[in-house]
């Protein structure tokens, strides 16, 4: 896989490809949990639909949602009669505080492996882990972070493999006293999610400084804050 293979593998938008009937070709990883969810045709309609006249790529700005999906536009491109593509633009799913958070500056890959360590003993789970490494120190109350974590990794509890992905959320960030922080999320996914332990997060994160989606997977957004 080349380097722009994998740009577009790991975006944050979900992109697919459709033969001129309408069947998938190809899509990223993304585009995988979207079509999961949603009718294929109905993505393939919004292609054609919006599509230029001739051959070529067209943007377009208008507001979609798919289920926990929302979209603030669309891009669609053919260079010839067999094949189209599409690559939907996702708004941010989340809110963060307007408050910057305090904390210390700390290696969150190293709270992770601590976290997976706690859970993992006397257990047969299988923890995998997909890091991007160039995720730098960031400020955080790692007491508080801890606590979430290791909630998140107990609703999860009764299944044989959990997965962990760490990954920049290419082209969002957020202000703090008028400076612009990247984000980055952790999201854990397993097959099977504890409903109780559910009840008992959302609880939790309601009092504390860190956003955490809580939906079918489990995403912590963090700004990346090194100062």
């Amino acid at each position: 896989m080349t380097i722009e293979q994998k740009w577009l593998e790991y975006d944050y938008n979900p992109y697919i490809l459709f033969s001129s009937e309408g069947k998938v070709k190809s899509l990223n990883s993304e585009a995988q949990f979207l079509i999961n969810s949603n009718n294929s045709k109905e993505l393939f309609d919004l292609a054609t639909t919006y599509a230029n006249v001739t051959f070529g790529f067209k943007t377009t700005f208008i507001d979609l949602e798919f289920g926990r999906y929302k979209f603030f536009g669309l891009t669609v491109g053919y260079e010839n009669e067999t094949e189209i593509g599409i690559k939907l633009y996702q708004l941010p799913l989340f809110k963060l505080t307007e408050k910057k958070p305090i904390g210390e500056l700390t290696n969150i890959f190293t709270l992770i492996d601590l976290c997976v360590s706690t859970n993992s003993i006397s257990s047969s789970i299988i923890f995998t882990k997909e890091f991007d490494p160039t995720i730098p120190e960031i400020i955080i109350d790692t007491n508080c972070f801890i606590k979430i974590l290791n909630k998140i990794y107990s609703c999860f509890i009764n299944n044989t493999k959990i997965h962990t992905k760490v990954y920049y959320r290419i082209g969002e960030h957020v202000k703090f006293d008028n400076k612009k922080y990247s984000l980055f999320s952790i999201e854990i996914s397993a097959q099977n999610i504890n409903q109780q332990k559910k009840v008992e997060l959302q609880t939790m994160v309601k009092n504390s400084e860190i956003f955490v989606d809580i939906t079918k997977k489990i995403t912590i957004n963090l700004p990346m804050i090194t100062s």
